[in-house]
């Protein structure tokens, strides 16, 4: 239009520095609320000890916000509704979710900073999004980590605080934050692992400190991690294969009528098919004692020996003697002396056996 300089899109997407949206006052509804509203959520047996000693402080922070609140024990039940002093329309929207995050184990340090402008919460369910149980409990573990590392990594880069309990998991804090807090919650329930979504969200923290990439696309640095499936399908023992298909049903079998009447049987006489059948029964019993027999008598049968083998000393051929060399090493044998002279020869004594001989004699 004329009369009206270009506007730059850069000042449309921005956000002023310091800008904070006012805060809704009693002025803005200085007659207050035509109707009451209220909202009501149970609460577990294990909360209610919990419950009771943080009690004065919940009623004290509801308090400001002129809402009303009401713990039953023997419900086990929380309420809050507004009163005729309450002008924040919303202020009862921020207790009931004040009210589910105290019912969800989140202390109460935590769940307090909901009242704030800028604070929302999220609840997110996952026990229905896996089968089998423990496959659940390993993947919960995985998101809150060892020693609970993954998670607090979480809340450094979404600047939220998360709460894993039982089969929800439980999210307070700005917008943008629950959003991928959710996004990585998921994600990993569906197997994928919480560290690839970490690893984005670290990028693109560094990329939002550039004002030049504000307005560009950021696919470029984003990691792009593709799921491998490494599992095989197992394949089935039995392999069956498809026949060819046919318009035509099958063939029917032949009864035992048709057979007959094939072979002639069908007009024989009565006697006479007797006659055949045993004669049958009787060629069948004549194989079936042969059978038997040869049984019987496998255990009568020697078995087969093996044959031994006869060691043969072979005499050595005269060839191969050096009778020579054999007399030569005797007669250097008989010319040695054994040993040195002894100095007192001691005298020989005859046996035993000679003096008998004698005496007999």
């Amino acid at each position: 239009m004329r009369g009206r300089r270009p506007l730059d899109e850069s000042q449309l997407f921005a956000v002023p520095d310091g800008w904070k949206e006012p805060a809704f006052t009693k002025d803005d509804n200085p007659k207050g609320l035509l109707e009451e509203s209220s909202f009501a959520t149970l609460f577990p047996k294990y909360r209610e000890a919990y419950l009771k000693e943080c009690w004065p402080l919940v009623q004290k922070a509801l308090g400001d916000s002129h809402i009303k609140a009401t713990l039953d024990l023997i419900e086990g039940s929380i309420t809050v509704c507004t009163t005729k002093k309450t002008f924040d329309p919303y202020a009862v929207v921020r207790a009931r979710d004040l009210i589910k995050l105290l019912a969800r184990s989140v202390p109460f340090e935590q769940a307090v900073r909901i009242l704030e402008d800028d604070m929302a919460c999220d609840i997110i369910k996952i026990g229905t999004l896996v089968r089998t149980r423990e496959r659940f409990v390993k993947r919960r573990q995985r998101l809150i980590g060892p020693k609970g590392s993954t998670l607090k990594a979480l809340e450094l880069l979404t600047n939220c605080y998360v709460m894993v309990q039982g089969n929800t998991v439980s999210a307070l804090g700005p917008f943008n934050g629950l959003k991928e807090v959710r996004k990585v919650v998921l994600d990993t329930m569906k197997n994928i692992h919480p560290i690839y979504n970490i690893k984005t969200l670290m990028i693109k923290r560094e990329l939002s400190k550039d004002p030049e990439l504000r307005l560009q696309s950021w696919e470029r640095f984003l990691p792009n991690f593709r799921h491998k499936n490494l599992t095989k399908r197992k394949e089935p023992k039995k392999k069956t294969t498809k026949k060819e298909y046919t318009p035509f049903p099958p063939q029917q079998p032949e009864s035992q009528i048709d057979k007959e009447l094939a072979t002639g049987e069908f007009f024989l006489r009565e006697s006479v098919k007797k006659r055949k059948k045993m004669e049958e029964i009787k060629v069948k019993q004549a194989e079936v004692l042969s059978k038997r027999q040869e049984e019987r008598n496998r255990a009568f049968i020697p078995p087969k020996e093996k044959p031994v083998m006869k060691k043969t000393n072979k005499a050595p051929s005269e060839a191969k003697i050096n009778i020579e060399a054999i007399k030569a090493k005797v007669r250097k044998a008989k010319t040695k002396k054994l040993g040195a002279p002894s100095v007192n020869p001691v005298p020989q004594t005859k046996p035993a056996y000679d003096k008998k001989k004698k005496n007999k004699g």
